[in-house]
């Protein structure tokens, strides 16, 4: 997430870009999600911006009973607001969504969805951890990137898309592909070339 956030800075303060579309493998948070399927993020949020309740020791851990924390809302201690105890959906550009749905059927590796992108430094395996993420979130895939250059991209002001290729899925058994790159990238080509066109006719 570091990382992300990074790059997309200095590629935004470098550059000036028209666009920024971060893109790559992720893994699938639904079993009617299968290897190759790729999302289009509407909305990225931060599976890694939790706060625990306080449970004394010997208590053990109970993720279900974390609350979200949006660490941009507060001025103050986020952990202290009642205010910030929300997540943060990051919208993704209307116009580079547009774009991208405008080739789905370009794409014929797989189905092109639209849905959420959860991202952390978290590798999530457990089961019912991702359900809850699916549930309470809408999250249809996880990665470790989107939503630290989504934050970043709209801090420049610069329209922001996320688009993930499901590389596994845990929820419905289907094993790392290491393929699945090579194919976003195809089809992301696609989605620059739309959205450049679409600009070219405003």
């Amino acid at each position: 997430m570091a990382n992300a956030a990074a790059a997309t800075a200095l590629a935004a303060e470098r550059y000036q870009p028209i666009a920024i579309i971060n893109q790559g493998t992720a893994g699938g948070h639904v079993p009617e999600l299968h290897v190759f399927d790729i999302v289009l993020g509407t909305q990225t949020v931060n599976l890694g911006a939790f706060k625990t309740g306080f449970r004394a020791r010997g208590g053990g851990s109970d993720h279900a009973a974390w609350t979200p924390l949006d660490l941009m809302r507060s001025e103050g201690s986020a952990g202290n607001d009642p205010s910030a105890a929300t997540m943060r959906r990051l919208a993704a550009d209307e116009g580079l969504l547009a774009a991208a749905r405008s080739v789905r059927a370009r794409y014929t590796k797989g189905h092109v969805v639209d849905g959420v992108l959860g991202s952390s430094d978290v590798w999530n395996s457990e089961l019912d951890r991702i359900q809850r993420f699916h549930d309470q979130f809408g999250t249809s895939a996880e990665e470790m990137e989107a939503a630290a250059a989504a934050q970043i991209a709209g801090q420049f002001h610069v329209p922001f898309l996320g688009i993930r290729v499901l590389s596994n899925n845990i929820t419905n058994g289907e094993p790392y592909q290491p393929t699945v790159g090579e194919a976003c990238q195809e089809y992301v080509r696609e989605v620059v070339k739309a959205y450049i066109a679409g600009r070219g006719k405003r």
